[in-house]
C-alpha cells in the first residue's frame, strides 16, 4: 500500500502512525522525504507492506525528482493506495491529477490535519477519510477503512488453492495436528500433551509459509548443545 500526496501533507507522520512507531523522518520541511520508506504491519492478521513516498511536485532538485519518479512508480504498481490531502490547504491540481491517474484502481482518500482546518473531498463519491495524524484522530477510523479496501482485492476462500505437493502435505500435518489437539481437549488431556500437538501443527504451518525449515531447527539444536556421533 502506497501513501502519496504532495509535499507536507502529513504522509510520514501518517506512515509512523500506522506502524506505530517512529520510522520515517518527519520535519515541516516539504520534500523531507527523497526515498521510498517501507515497513510491514499486521492489521487484523493480514499482512500489509507499507510504502512512504516523496511529495507529488514539479521539482528542480536531482535527489528530490529521482524520489518522486520513484513514488509515482510506487502509486503505479500498489495493490492499495492511500491519497493524501491536507486540510488546511486549498484544492491542488496535483491532487486532481493523482485521483484521475488512480481511476479504476483501489485506492483511499485521506484528508489529514483536521486539528488544523476542514476540507470536505472535492471529488464526490469517492471514500474519504478524516484524520490528524498530530492528535491521532481518526486514525481507527482510517484502520477499518484500509482493511475494508484490501480485504475487498483477497481472493476468498473458494479461490485461493494450494500449488504444489509441499504446501499441500503442510497443510495437511498441520490439519491432522490441530484436529488432534481439538480432540485431546474434548478428553480433557493434560496441556503439556496438547501443546505437543500445537507445535507440530506450528512447525507445519511454518515450513508452508518458509518461516521455519529443517535446517533452522538443526542449527538451533546444534547450537545450544553438544551432540556427539
Amino acid at each position: 500500500m502506497a501513501i502519496v500526496g504532495r509535499p507536507n501533507v502529513g504522509k510520514s507522520s501518517l506512515f509512523n502512525r500506522l506502524i506505530q512507531r517512529d520510522r520515517a523522518i518527519v520535519t515541516s520541511t516539504p520534500g523531507t522525504t527523497r526515498d521510498l520508506v517501507t515497513e510491514r504491519v499486521s492489521l487484523e492478521g493480514i499482512p500489509l507492506e507499507l510504502i512512504d513516498t516523496a511529495g507529488l511536485r514539479y521539482s528542480i532538485d536531482e535527489a528530490e525528482s529521482i524520489g518522486i519518479a520513484k513514488s509515482r512508480e510506487a502509486m503505479s504498481e500498489a495493490d492499495v493506495v492511500l491519497l493524501v490531502l491536507d486540510a488546511t490547504a486549498p484544492p491542488h491540481e496535483e491532487d486532481a491529477t493523482a485521483v484521475a491517474t488512480l481511476a479504476g484502481r483501489p485506492f483511499l482518500i485521506v484528508i489529514n490535519k483536521q486539528d488544523l482546518g476542514h476540507r470536505e473531498s472535492q471529488e464526490p463519491g469517492l471514500q474519504a477519510v478524516e484524520t490528524s495524524a498530530l492528535t491521532g484522530s481518526g486514525i481507527p477510523e482510517l484502520r477499518r477503512a484500509i482493511l475494508s479496501l484490501v480485504t475487498k482485492e483477497i481472493p476468498n476462500a473458494e479461490t485461493a488453492v494450494l500449488t504444489n505437493h509441499r504446501q499441500q502435505r503442510s497443510v495437511s500435518d498441520a490439519l491432522v495436528a490441530l484436529n488432534r489437539a481439538r480432540q485431546a481437549v474434548t478428553a480433557i488431556i493434560p496441556h503439556e500433551m496438547i501443546l505437543l500437538d500445537l507445535y507440530e501443527g506450528l512447525r507445519a504451518l511454518d515450513a508452508f509459509t518458509g518461516s521455519t525449515t529443517s535446517d533452522d531447527i538443526l542449527n538451533l539444536i546444534f547450537s545450544k548443545f553438544c551432540i556427539g556421533k
